[in-house]
């Protein structure tokens, strides 16, 4: 079975060994990570945003994403932890003055210098090309070389002056390590958010009732302020006057049920001095009664009866 005409195959075309593992070039993944944006994979622009593990991403992309978010989309997984727009920070990037781009390139045979990066950092001046760490600034989305950080230490921004502590640096396409470190702090991070606003739920809560029982209860300048002379004086005349009251009211509970105390008799309004356009409002007087011949039998249930 084959080997016609004389051919000699050799051993690695009989017998398959193991494939080899294919290297990635290093500059192509430097260049895929610092100059395209990682859910889009197109070229960055302004503006670009970055988030908490420090990848970056342009910003239009992200807001078709949190728009969008079918399960189609493969490059979802690399964006999976931003639920909202919040969750990533806008960057502040300087330019690099020795940055040509495609201006040179009018026949399409210019060499591209891949140690040439668009933006530097403003401390330092080194260029953000990957070949040097670089980390932005969460509070604030500065952006700055490792180097600038450790030799320059301050609390406080380079370029705008924000305070930042240590929890807010972020490093930009780190190692495994520098992201689990970084997905540790955000985990924690939103759990302490979440924590936050279970607490601040009952303080509003007792805030508005407190409100209310303050509102309902006098205050000092509504209390009495007299002089205590003149309260127990006052206290006094109050016993005095409550004493026959409470005697009367005795003397009535005890008499029959059916008998009203004096001077509680029914009057009626005919014997009343009123005027007759203020009786005439009432059943007993001669103008609301009906003679016989109007009132109608008691059989048709009417309202004429009284």
């Amino acid at each position: 079975m084959g080997c016609d005409g004389g051919t000699i195959p050799k051993r690695h075309e009989l017998v398959k060994g193991p494939k080899k593992v294919e290297k990635v070039d290093k500059d192509a993944e430097l260049v895929a990570q610092w100059n395209y944006c990682t859910l889009s994979q197109e070229i960055l622009r302004r503006p670009i945003v970055a988030c908490e593990l420090g990848r970056l991403y342009n910003k239009d992309a992200i807001i078709e994403f949190l728009l969008d978010k079918s399960s189609e989309k493969a490059l979802g997984k690399a964006a999976s932890h931003i639920k909202s727009i919040k969750n990533v920070t806008e960057l502040r990037l300087s330019d690099n003055p020795a940055w040509e781009g495609d201006k040179g390139n009018t026949k399409g045979d210019k060499h591209d210098d891949l140690q040439r990066a668009r933006f530097i950092c403003p401390v330092v001046g080194l260029e953000m090309n990957g070949r040097h760490r670089f980390c932005f600034l969460r509070c604030c989305g500065c952006v700055f070389s490792e180097r600038a950080l450790k030799e320059i230490k301050t609390e406080v921004c380079h370029t705008c002056g924000a305070a930042f502590q240590e929890d807010d640096v972020i490093v930009l396409n780190g190692t495994k390590e520098d992201v689990e470190t970084l997905k540790r702090r955000m985990e924690g991070r939103r759990l302490r958010a979440k924590l936050g606003k279970k607490t601040k739920k009952p303080k509003v809560a007792e805030s508005l009732s407190k409100s209310d029982v303050s509102e309902e209860a006098p205050g000092p300048s509504k209390m009495k302020t007299g002089k205590p002379e003149e309260t127990s004086l006052d206290s006094q005349e109050k016993k005095t006057t409550s004493a026959p009251r409470s005697a009367a009211a005795h003397g009535s509970s005890s008499g029959k049920a059916g008998k009203p105390p004096c001077g509680a008799m029914k009057r009626s309004i005919a014997d009343s001095g009123e005027s007759e356009a203020y009786k005439s409002l009432f059943t007993t007087h001669s103008s609301a009664k009906r003679s016989k011949e109007e009132s109608a039998h008691w059989v048709t249930h009417t309202s004429y009866c009284f």
